[in-house]
């Protein structure tokens, strides 16, 4: 038994290499995959009416892509001019925080006497200064790299998208017994279903969250309200550390912009106010139970991929985490992990549900057909 333990171990040691040497590649094909399930019931209603998968793919991808380019647009400026005044800006912020810093810096400075009295006279030290790159040089020398992990998600998620079911015929194929095969398809079902369904609620309140922050800022009198609720709204596909980078990114502003830190704090508080009441009232109400998912695990997924892939690990952590709760749900063995990644009391929502679908007449059109 120990020796099984053993090779486990090994086995999630060396993955995680893997997953961190290969993330120039594995970034975008995970990226692909899940835009591609999650877009694959527009796709299947599409043929319904008669547009073939290519066409519908091609509309998607264009729509994607427009939406980067609009981003990148709407970001560029605001950014770029910050970035170009960042050391004055940083200045001006440092004068402002002086008087609240003054008491720390005491503090610090009783600390460092009392560290030399106990280890004797201060030694002479030399401080070697390193000189980083400019911001701007920085970004104009990752943007071409991002860039190319950008058109291949979106090449990738054409050819997805362009194939149809053949992925669903290749399982049907693949697989010996017609229940297996019938169990691989709900499966794949239900993870199109679920994160069609997240994405979705998701994207439509990060947009209204997004309006409601920029309003605020706007009122507030901050510069760029527009920025703040682009920020807001791709800030917030990323759980917890989003809201609090939010945070932080609208303190900081306000510091530049007003005369004092106590109105800088109020920008900083009320993204925080908004973003809470959305997290606590809005989407938990919205989402429903079925995609709920255990709090402490979420945010020990976002910090374990933020780790592996940074930014983008933190985007995909809750696709992931849904994909392998609904994984769970369907295969016997793996029913207890899907209850300890579900939320308090979801299992007895599952179980009711369960035996709905049990009573329930069977359509018969989960297989296609081989």
């Amino acid at each position: 038994m120990s020796a099984w333990w053993a090779v486990i171990g090994l086995f999630l040691i060396a993955a995680t290499a893997a997953l961190i040497y290969a993330q120039a590649i594995l970034m975008p094909v995970v990226l692909s995959f899940m835009l591609a399930l999650t877009f694959s019931p527009v796709r299947r209603a599409a043929e319904k009416v008669g547009i073939p998968s290519g066409i519908t793919a091609a509309l998607i991808v264009t729509g994607l892509f427009a939406l980067v380019v609009a981003l990148i647009v709407t970001l560029s400026q605001p950014v770029r001019s910050y970035m170009t005044e960042a050391p004055q800006l940083l200045q001006e912020a440092q004068d402002k925080l002086s008087a609240v810093s003054s008491t720390m810096e005491s503090v610090a400075e009783a600390g460092e006497e009392i560290e030399e009295v106990t280890n004797g006279a201060a030694e002479e030290t030399q401080t070697v200064v390193i000189k980083e790159p400019n911001p701007i040089t920085k970004l104009a020398t990752t943007a071409p790299r991002v860039m190319a992990q950008v058109v291949l998600v979106l090449v990738l998620l054409f050819f997805i998208l362009a194939s149809g079911d053949m992925f669903y015929e290749k399982i049907v194929h693949s697989i010996g017994t017609f229940k297996d095969k019938r169990r691989a398809v709900q499966i794949f079902r239900d993870i199109e279903a679920k994160l069609s369904r997240y994405f979705f609620i998701i994207t439509v309140i990060n947009a209204g969250l997004g309006v409601a922050i920029g309003t605020a800022m706007w009122l507030l009198g901050m510069p760029n309200p527009l920025l703040f609720g682009v920020i807001a709204f791709i800030f917030n596909f990323v759980p917890y550390v989003g809201a609090i980078s939010g945070v932080f990114i609208s303190f900081a502003v306000g510091l530049l912009t007003f005369d004092t830190v106590t109105q800088a704090a109020l920008a900083g508080f009320i993204y925080f106010f908004l973003t809470s009441f959305e997290g606590q009232f809005v989407t938990p109400y919205a989402v429903g139970k079925r995609l709920k998912l255990n709090t402490v695990v979420v945010f020990l997924a976002v910090a374990f991929w933020g780790w592996l892939w940074s930014v983008i690990g933190m985007i995909v952590a809750m696709p992931l985490l849904i994909a392998l709760r609904v994984f769970s749900e369907h295969v016997p063995p793996l029913r207890g992990l899907g209850d300890f990644l579900s939320a308090r009391h979801a299992e007895r929502d599952d179980k009711a549900e369960e035996k709905e679908q049990d009573s329930a007449p069977a359509t018969g059109d989960m297989v296609p057909a081989e």
